[in-house]
């Protein structure tokens, strides 16, 4: 890498850092939430979490019924019995799926997002729109990040849910007699700072989700052929910023 393209890398985050505290100050301000911005943001949504709610859904618990059988059947094994339901929320529904859900969204709406925003700005959209004196920032833009931020914390919370059902019946089966334990256990994980620190993992997932993407497609100029090198830019930055948010994550957690 040469110090021009270093430098190019260290611009592009800059941006897409300085857009997501536009973003953020503007999806708390009452104001931005218009009509015609609410509409976006259902509609992003819909395509967002609603379209694939079933299949990730089944996915997601596909793989919580494999990882809860692998773990409670290596615990047995080690005689740490007592201690797998635990493990199972911890590794599971604290860290897998919420980074599971973030990534999957990234990889589905990720580069839809930022190819819109490209060619937005290559057709020349969004300089008919502030010459109508519409702001495509507060239009378009945060109604997507918003958008993103629930359908993560949406899709997360369905997962989470589900995986929870099938610990149980992977520990106790369908017997009501582990109920007792089992509270005992999600009591003792999931405290109030384990679900806030879940909730702003999700969230911030979310608007990286969005974030990202969008300020990538606003790197694209009004030549066609700028459009893909941003898109691909945009997701690899993605991919790196939700795995560092992660290992940051664990960082904090258990370091």
């Amino acid at each position: 890498m040469t110090l021009a393209d270093a430098q190019a890398w260290l611009r592009a985050w800059a941006r897409a850092g300085q857009f997501a505290l536009m973003a953020a100050a503007a999806g708390f301000s009452r104001s931005t939430y218009t009509a015609q911005t609410r509409a976006v943001l259902l509609k992003q949504m819909y395509f967002t979490a609603w379209e694939v709610a079933v299949g990730f859904t089944l996915f997601a618990s596909l793989l919580s019924l494999v990882v809860v059988g692998i773990t409670i059947n290596a615990a047995r094994v080690y005689g740490l019995a007592p201690y797998a339901l635990e493990l199972v929320f911890r590794v599971l529904v604290l860290e897998m799926l919420p980074f599971g859900t973030a990534l999957f969204i990234a990889i589905r709406s990720g580069s839809a997002l930022s190819t819109e925003v490209a060619l937005m700005h290559v057709t020349g959209e969004l300089r008919r729109m502030h010459a109508e004196g519409l702001d495509p920032f507060e239009q378009e833009f945060v109604p997507r990040v918003v958008a993103a931020a629930l359908s993560v914390l949406a899709l997360t919370v369905l997962s989470c849910g589900m995986a929870m059902v099938l610990a149980y019946v992977g520990m106790y089966g369908f017997s009501p007699w582990g109920f007792a334990e089992y509270t005992h256990t999600v009591a003792r994980v999931f405290s109030e700072p384990a679900l806030a620190g879940l909730a702003l993992k999700c969230i911030v997932f979310g608007v990286v989700v969005a974030v990202i993407p969008i300020a990538a497609g606003l790197d694209a100029t009004s030549n066609v052929k700028s459009a893909p090198v941003a898109v691909m830019g945009g997701m690899v930055r993605l991919v790196l910023a939700l795995g560092l948010l992660e290992v940051l994550s664990l960082a904090v957690k258990y370091v």
